[in-house]
């Protein structure tokens, strides 16, 4: 009889709720970051309630890092079109470089006319007695 008692417990069936994290809930939580959405469209598109994702995050830290890795495909697939657009599209190299190299390619001036414009009205207001341009500046 002791025997018998042993074989049960390894035919047991573990108890709660299957867990909601299925390899196929995972391939498409994995497939919908891939393409760069919230973790809320993740969970939508996997059919699967927010928190569930939450709480396999929690136990399972790796698949955060994996996630935040997925979301940067779409950046880097943005990027190599772009690269790779340059040959038929020169306008869209420039406008590369233009934001890429700003000090090499930038087609707007950058100017810091505060000083030039508004110190010469202050020393005329100054002037009339209307203010005092003396002060400490560290105000």
């Amino acid at each position: 009889m002791a025997g018998s008692n042993t074989s049960n417990q390894l035919t047991r069936k573990p108890l709660g709720r299957p867990s909601a994290m299925t390899e196929t809930v995972l391939g498409k939580l994995q497939e919908a970051f891939a393409f760069d959405c919230s973790i809320e469209e993740a969970c939508f598109y996997a059919d699967i309630n927010p928190d569930t994702y939450y709480v396999y995050v929690k136990k399972n830290p790796a698949f955060s890092e994996k996630v935040k890795a997925l979301k940067q495909r779409p950046v880097l697939l943005a990027r190599q079109s772009v690269i790779n657009g340059f040959a038929e599209d020169p306008n869209l190299a420039l406008k590369y470089l233009e934001r890429k190299r700003k000090s090499e390619f930038s087609t707007k001036v950058e100017s810091d006319t505060t000083l030039t414009v508004v110190q010469p009205i202050l020393q005329g207001i100054a002037k009339e007695g209307v203010i005092d341009v003396s002060a400490d500046d560290d105000n």
